[in-house]
């Protein structure tokens, strides 16, 4: 059995909840290894919805969920999930979620500086506003507060002055008071007894394992086109969202990360500023959103939408070494007369078949497109290639060559069970 580690292929929101679900039922463990609480993902079994933004979405199947190292931990929201969850009938204990003690943590000053750097300029990134960037800015500048540090509150002095002395700075800079370091202390103290049972040394539970053969499923937060360094700079995450950070996210190890299984919607979405070569602003665009219900799970913002963009989805095969794909939502392009794939761009007169690195240019990339016919039957709820149009199938293979990527799974709809199976990731 094959470990397999979910990622999304585009800029995120491609379905990867419902999928990672549907994979999570036949999984030993489940491991989120990036992001914060800023990756949202909707699950929808039976008649329950359920909307996670941290917790791995293996909690609702019971199945044994890890929050790596490599993600950074809001403590306050991580207890406020965990409560809505538990109010919607899933059991969450620390025997079945266990937390990184080296998470290192968000705390308010974070999201205080994330809403006034976002406020004060005319250039938008388009942040969630969570403190997910000034928290990893604070790990990589080796002042962060971590998990660990909870049970060692009274040691926190010196760590804690390194911390001010950087905010405190900047504070000063935006005009607000210094972080007051008795509230905080007293914030800390509180809500470290909720956060403690839940610590683990999770890479020993994983390396444990992996050694007994257990099914082990990444689950990756955003896209790949939002990772700090491959994606659409500076309009990105502030981590790796790749899938070889999996391995650095979880403390596994690079062979364990299995079947790459890239999640990528049959059009493209975007939710924020930032370049969007295949972007519709058209009532086609306004058609996709409504019947996608673009709409984003933790900001409730509207996603831009656009043709399906395989130059972008072929570089995202590529950085992340996907070993086939997940094509969702599918359906929401039943009865379109025809449809157009982006496959190449203009820019000033020279093809690309790549998205050039700097913003102006990708601003001014033109989309080359290759038109498609279109089909007026409903792929809805279909659970097998006879089940879907002929035309519906050949866009599917059209997409694959122009990746240059297999398809693993076609979601149909958003239960579980709509799914055509085509390659099992948990046995490849």
């Amino acid at each position: 059995m094959a470990n397999v580690t979910v990622i999304g292929a585009q800029w995120g929101d491609e379905g990867k909840g419902k999928i990672v679900d549907w994979l999570a039922s036949r999984a030993d463990v489940v491991v989120r290894f990036q992001g914060g609480h800023n990756a949202g993902h909707t699950l929808v079994v039976g008649n329950q919805v359920y909307k996670l933004s941290l917790l791995p979405s293996g909690v609702v199947r019971g199945t044994l969920s890890v929050i790596g190292n490599g993600v950074v931990l809001d403590p306050w929201h991580f207890r406020d999930e965990v409560a809505k969850l538990e109010a919607q009938g899933v059991k969450i204990t620390p025997d079945n979620l266990l937390l990184a003690e080296t998470c290192p943590l968000i705390l308010p000053f974070h999201r205080d500086l994330d809403g006034l750097r976002e406020d004060a300029s005319e250039f938008k990134i388009g942040t969630t506003r969570r403190g997910i960037g000034p928290a990893y800015e604070d790990k990589v500048g080796r002042r962060a507060i971590r998990v660990c540090d909870l049970a060692h509150l009274d040691d926190l002095g010196p760590q804690l002055d390194r911390l001010c002395a950087h905010h405190n700075a900047l504070r000063t800079g935006f005009g607000i008071e210094p972080i007051d370091r008795e509230a905080l202390m007293a914030q800390l103290r509180e809500i470290a007894d909720f956060v403690l049972p839940y610590a683990k040394p999770v890479w020993v539970t994983l390396n444990e394992a992996k050694e007994k053969g257990d099914r082990i499923l990444f689950e990756g937060a955003q896209g790949t086109l939002l990772d700090v360094d491959h994606g659409t700079y500076p309009f990105v995450t502030s981590s790796n969202t790749v899938a070889g950070t999996a391995a650095s996210g979880s403390g596994l190890g690079p062979d364990g990360a299995g079947f790459v299984l890239g999640i990528v919607k049959a059009y493209t979405t975007r939710v924020g500023a930032g370049p969007f070569p295949t972007e519709l602003a058209d009532e086609i665009g306004e058609r996709l959103g409504t019947r996608g219900h673009e709409f984003g799970t933790v900001t409730g913002r509207k996603r831009r939408c656009g043709w399906f963009d395989s130059v972008l989805v072929r570089q995202a095969v590529a950085v992340s070494g996907v070993t086939g794909i997940a094509l969702t939502k599918l359906d929401v392009l039943d009865g379109f007369d025809e449809l157009k794939i982006c496959v190449g761009y203009d820019l000033n007169g020279k093809r690309y078949g790549h998205l050039p690195p700097h913003p102006r240019d990708q601003e001014a990339a033109v989309p080359i497109y290759e038109t498609i016919e279109g089909w007026s039957e409903s792929t809805a709820g279909a659970r097998s290639w006879a089940e879907l149009p002929a035309q519906a199938i050949k866009y599917i293979r059209r997409i694959e060559e122009l990746i240059q990527c297999p398809v693993a799974l076609v979601s149909t709809s958003p239960e579980r069970e709509d799914t055509i199976l085509v390659r099992d990731p948990f046995r490849d």
